[in-house]
């Protein structure tokens, strides 16, 4: 039995018969969640075709179940939905990329105003937890481990403070920035997933000093710097395999 394997545009789609799994106990937020983690991990690249029938059995539920998950994946536009074509993992054109930062400096911005406002001890000794665990992720070469850990510096600053709305608009941009980074960052840029704990360590300096123009201005200057590094050009896809990347750890 072949195994279950979405392809990137332009790759053989090979035919074969549905292997039946069992259905498990799996929230839809879980799959939800499985999806973006797969994204912000750099495992799901963009223009990857996503095949309900073999999303049921990677996931081990109904078609009925990847419906309204790949919906609501489409609604936060990393995936697109095309009638009679099916669902494919958001490829970001040039434009789409550039809008994309263009609001996370607006938003960022913003909430590192709101962070350095309140700025308890604690968040900071978080944010510095986060930078050693990311640099020592690094060291080991654990690509996976350094990339997530990269947005959760970012995710973190929006978490601790309080503000719900804002923080949920830049997880969805965060998850949409790892496609940027995937369709358009040049290859040796990749795998340090657009941030370097540098620049993290900058910021947090100036945060933890009160330096509130400084902090900005790094900010600023970080996401500018992830921007400027993109290469839009033709990129080769690589088939991923939906069984495996989807597998309960």
């Amino acid at each position: 039995m072949p195994d279950v394997t979405a392809y990137g545009p332009g790759s053989a789609e090979p035919s074969f018969e549905a292997e039946t799994l069992p259905l498990r106990a799996v929230s839809d937020d879980e799959i939800y969640r499985r999806f973006v983690d797969a994204l912000l991990d750099h495992r799901l690249a963009p223009g990857t075709k996503l095949i309900e029938d073999q999303l049921a059995q990677a996931f081990g539920v109904s078609r009925t179940r990847i419906r309204p998950v790949l919906a609501r994946l489409a609604g936060e536009q990393l995936v697109t939905l095309t009638p009679n074509r099916g669902a494919r993992v958001a490829r970001p054109d040039a434009a789409e990329a550039r809008e994309v930062f263009e609001a996370r400096r607006l938003i960022e911005s913003r909430l590192l105003e709101l962070f350095m406002e309140k700025s308890p001890t604690r968040c900071l000794a978080d944010l510095t937890a986060c930078i050693d665990a990311e640099e020592a992720a690094r060291e080991r070469g654990d690509r996976q481990s350094a990339i997530r850990l990269s947005g959760d510096f970012h995710l973190s600053i929006a978490r601790a403070t309080g503000h719900e709305t804002l923080a949920r608009i830049l997880s969805a941009l965060v998850s949409r920035t790892s496609l940027v980074l995937m369709a358009w960052g040049p290859p040796q840029h990749v795998p340090a997933a657009g941030c370097g704990c540098h620049a993290h360590r900058a910021l947090l300096d100036a945060m933890r000093l009160g330096a509130r123009a400084q902090a900005l201005n790094l900010m600023r200057e970080h996401l500018d710097e992830i921007e400027g590094s993109l290469h839009f050009c033709d990129v080769s896809e690589k088939p991923v395999r939906l069984r495996e990347l989807f597998r309960p750890r």
